[in-house]
């Protein structure tokens, strides 16, 4: 057996400690690198564009999800926390510091906010005044179809519509590395470099996406218990106020 030269062993064994140093869960050249796909789903593998089209179709695939965080359109910011399947929503809306529950079950949609709502004229209520908003307070207020209230809110608890439009990055698609959202491991892509939006999607399971960075500061949104279904009805007769084919307004 020929010796091995003392200083050869030294070399192998400050080499040895500088990867264990550096090794923070990024491959790392010539140290035993490590692939930070190995056992994920594999989307970290796929270019930019390939990953999106798989988030898309899981999204849509799946029967339910919890979302939650800001949406700014058209100058205003909605702060967001919905539950979402294919047949309706039910969750919290809250817009110029006012919070109001909106809940759709098939066509049928309702508004439930409290006195102060109603009776905010120059805010999303309809400024009636104090003995209507009274009335309305803590009720499920019945949207009439034609109501132009009806669109913007349902918006917020159609799953495929809210999806649809959200998880859309604008510009030239890239990968920007892995990541970590609710210790679940992501692959992250982006938009002309993150100016039109972020996305970060599940290495683990399905490929949901997680989290949602919108194109010019136009909110941030979190994704979580995909595919939990939850129970959603119509609320009881005796909570329903329904004010035909216009909501009340002063």
């Amino acid at each position: 057996m020929t010796a091995i030269p003392q200083g050869r062993n030294r070399r192998a064994a400050l080499v040895s400690a500088m990867c264990a140093l550096l090794v923070t869960g990024t491959a790392l050249t010539g140290c035993g690198e490590q692939d930070p796909n190995e056992g994920t789903n594999g989307v970290g593998r796929l270019p930019a564009d390939k990953i999106q089209a798989k988030t898309r179709k899981a999204a849509e695939a799946a029967e339910a999800v919890r979302l939650h965080g800001t949406v700014v359109t058209s100058g205003r910011t909605y702060k967001l926390d919905m539950r979402l399947k294919s047949d309706g929503g039910t969750g919290s809306v809250t817009a110029k510091g006012m919070t109001f529950q909106l809940m759709r079950t098939g066509e049928e949609l309702f508004l439930k906010a409290d006195a102060g709502f109603w009776s905010d004229a120059d805010g999303e209520g309809g400024g009636s005044d104090a003995a209507a908003a009274e009335k309305l307070s803590g009720k499920y207020v019945k949207v009439p179809q034609g109501d132009p209230s009806y669109k913007k809110f349902s918006g917020f608890t159609d799953k495929d519509l809210l999806l649809d439009g959200l998880l859309t990055l604008h510009g030239t698609l890239a990968t920007a590395g892995h990541h970590e959202q609710a210790g679940v491991r992501t692959i992250r892509i982006t938009g002309d470099e993150g100016s039109g939006g972020t996305l970060d999607v599940s290495l683990e399971g399905t490929p949901y996406p997680l989290r949602l960075v919108r194109a010019g500061s136009a909110g941030t949104l979190r994704f979580s218990d995909w595919g939990t279904d939850f129970v959603l009805k119509e609320p009881a007769k005796d909570e329903i106020l329904d004010y035909g084919r216009q909501l009340p307004s002063s």
